[in-house]
């Protein structure tokens, strides 16, 4: 028992930098006492005391402000960071090493007693601040959920869900995005830079219409060079676009904000 509280508290202390040591995350945190709160009245609930197993899980949400059923089940090492409003439902699953943040919804969709109606996280998922997860399917291991996201679909091993639905990025496999991956380390409420699938197709529609631009502006210089070498006569077009003016760099920066 000594050893799995340890364990939790080392977790703590390795994923955020507020914390400064054992006894302060002992003392002060909300996420860790709802944890061993949970843990009490899970076994009071599995060994048929369902009362006094939601009592024990009413007086944890009165303290911390984290309301998880006595029925969920978490693994090792699972930090709730900040975490006042989060709520996880009876058939929840969290695997070892989650990290969940405030406001965070494990919820279902089904009103059906006896069925799998709330999501499985998989080992090390991050879901960012108000994430909703509604439905009894699985988050795979590694992935993360964005902040604010509302996920009502199984999301693979190592992708990201992000946006309202929530949009799923595969990761990509290649060695220099792993490379990458790993020196970011951890990653903080669950979003990283480009995770966002509107912003990276508007970011190549710019892109593209720049290239165009300045491909439409070479064919009307080579023109104009054609025509003073051969000495005719040739009436250009007054729109016609002979310099570039697709500020694509300031449309990014706007995309990107």
């Amino acid at each position: 028992m000594f050893s799995r509280i340890k364990s939790d508290l080392d977790c703590i202390l390795e994923r955020d930098p507020a914390a400064r040591s054992r006894w302060e995350v002992l003392t002060c945190y909300p996420g860790f006492h709802a944890v061993l709160l949970h843990r009490v009245a899970h076994a009071c609930w599995m060994r048929d005391f369902k009362w006094l197993g939601r009592y024990i899980s009413h007086t944890a949400r009165f303290l911390t402000g984290i309301e998880i059923h006595p029925g969920a089940s978490i693994g090792e090492r699972v930090f709730f960071d900040h975490a006042m409003g989060v709520v996880v439902g009876e058939t929840a699953e969290i695997g070892d090493d989650c990290t969940i943040y405030q406001g965070v919804t494990l919820g279902g969709t089904s009103l059906y007693k006896g069925t799998k109606r709330h999501p499985t996280l998989g080992r090390g998922v991050v879901v960012g601040a108000g994430a909703q997860v509604l439905g009894g399917f699985t988050v795979g291991d590694g992935a993360k959920v964005g902040s604010n996201a509302v996920v009502t679909k199984p999301v693979p091993a190592g992708a990201t869900a992000v946006g309202n639905p929530a949009r799923i990025i595969v990761a990509e496999h290649d060695q220099k995005r792993e490379e990458a991956a790993s020196k970011m380390g951890f990653s903080a409420y669950g979003v990283t830079q480009n995770d966002d699938p509107l912003s990276q197709a508007l970011r190549g529609l710019i892109d593209t219409a720049a290239g165009q631009e300045h491909q439409i502006a070479m064919l009307w210089k080579a023109m104009e060079q054609l025509t003073c070498q051969r000495n005719t006569i040739t009436v250009v077009p007054t729109d016609a676009a002979t310099s570039e003016h697709f500020e694509a760099a300031k449309l990014n920066q706007l995309v990107r904000e």
